[in-house]
């Protein structure tokens, strides 16, 4: 991939969400606009995919990032401090058996949670000429991102990756293809969903 490619995609994307953190999955009301995000919440993906699907799940927690420290210490000294700046990473996985049917108004209700809690929503605009379709929230605290989610749909699964963190947009760079994050797809043009 393209390195300045990918470093244009996430600066894009970056700019474009200007100004909650999220943890590991349970629902609960999205803080009030303005308010400190609530500790573990994140809205239910589960009811964006409404055909039957198996589930897997895993969770990154700061103790296992800081183990994972380990493995980044012959890195440059600049993915050591992104692998820093990460609290947690969650990431859930469903397969639908046969294609795989969503739930628009689901969706939708998931993006007003985010919305009300101040979180920035990107989509790909490339999505219509793609077998996937992807979408991102951030959450920005002064020019530091705080919180990052990815939701990528194709045709019979669904990734959700939940970031708590602090670090600033281009820092997603060095995380791109880590953790269970998704490489930046090299065609993606995020741009604001509304």
């Amino acid at each position: 991939m393209d390195f300045v490619r990918t470093l244009s995609i996430f600066a894009t994307a970056a700019v474009l969400a200007v100004g909650a953190v999220c943890l590991p999955a349970q629902s609960a009301p999205p803080p009030p606009v303005g308010a400190p995000p609530l500790a573990g919440w994140v809205p239910n993906f589960g009811d964006v995919i409404s055909s039957n699907a198996s589930q897997t799940s895993f969770t990154f927690d700061r103790n296992m990032l800081s183990a994972a420290d380990q493995f980044f210490a012959n890195s440059d000294p600049e993915t050591r401090r992104v692998v820093a700046g990460l609290n947690s990473i969650t990431v859930r996985t469903f397969h639908a058996k046969d294609f795989a049917r969503y739930d628009p108004g689901a969706l939708g209700m998931i993006d007003a949670q985010y919305r009300a809690a101040g979180w920035k929503h990107l989509v790909n605009a490339n999505g219509a000429a793609s077998a996937n379709m992807t979408d991102m929230w951030l959450h920005f605290q002064g020019a530091n991102i705080t919180g990052v989610t990815v939701l990528t749909r194709g045709d019979r699964n669904m990734s959700v990756v939940n970031v708590d963190c602090t670090l600033r947009p281009l820092d997603m760079l060095h995380l791109s293809g880590h953790f269970g994050i998704p490489k930046v797809d090299e065609n993606a043009v995020m741009v604001p969903a509304h």
